[in-house]
């Protein structure tokens, strides 16, 4: 279907918006962001922001996932550079993080409050970002964990290293990187996992979804064998 011109019209006062909302979350916080306020500063009545966004927080989810794009973007340029350390990737991710929860107190509050995070596309968004780059790290054999506990631990270490800075009266860069130290030494391998029983299966795991020959019942039966052994290391 073409494109007319009322897409277009429609597209563009729907950045106009979400332009103006951010602004106002930027500079005072998501109190600010009324749709009253929203719709003077932008020159417009509040009924267009209901017909395109729904209601206040669908307006934030859309400012989120707009600020987000650029973000999770250059996040991914760094993933699909697969000739880079995957461990130096996922480390240069967290630095990512931390710094632009710092950078964006306001929207970070908004991603990580518990009663809409689990069901916001820019925060899901990110986490398919860090779930790439574990991937990678269990595919190179330098992973002793299984990937999803891998993911949750990295992820809620970062989000409480963000949340602590931003409570604190000065940021402590260093709390983030010795958070890093601390959870890479309970994930991690160190360079050469040869003798690491736990990171090859782990390693082995991370291909199971290329391997050829294999039917959809051999590929399922394989991965549930792999992460229960996986488990029973961790226990």
């Amino acid at each position: 279907m073409p494109i007319t011109t009322e897409d277009v019209d429609r597209g563009g006062v729907r950045l106009r918006l979400i332009r103006v909302a951010a602004s106002l979350l930027a500079d005072q916080g998501s109190a600010a962001v009324t749709t009253r306020a929203v719709a003077q500063a932008a020159g417009m009545q509040a009924p267009a922001i209901y017909r395109l966004f729904g209601d206040k927080d669908g307006l934030l989810e859309a400012v989120a996932e707009h600020v987000m794009d650029t973000y999770v973007a250059e996040k991914s340029a760094h993933v699909e550079a697969t000739e880079s350390d995957p461990v130096e990737d996922l480390h240069a991710g967290w630095r990512a993080h931390v710094e632009f929860g710092l950078a964006n107190p306001a929207l970070f509050r908004f991603l990580h409050d518990p009663e809409r995070a689990a069901a916001s596309p820019a925060t899901e968004a990110g986490l398919e970002v860090l779930r790439t780059r574990v991937h990678r790290v269990a595919a190179a054999g330098r992973l002793r964990v299984a990937e999803p506990r891998a993911v949750a631990m990295v992820h809620a270490a970062g989000t409480g290293a963000v949340t602590t800075l931003l409570a604190a009266a000065d940021s402590d860069l260093g709390l983030a990187e010795a958070l890093w130290e601390a959870v890479s030494r309970a994930i991690l391998t160190d360079a050469a996992p040869v003798e690491d029983g736990v990171a090859r299966t782990v390693a082995f795991r991370a291909t199971v979804d290329v391997l050829p020959g294999l039917t959809g019942c051999e590929r399922s039966l394989m991965v549930e064998w792999l992460d229960r052994a996986i488990v029973a290391t961790d226990a």
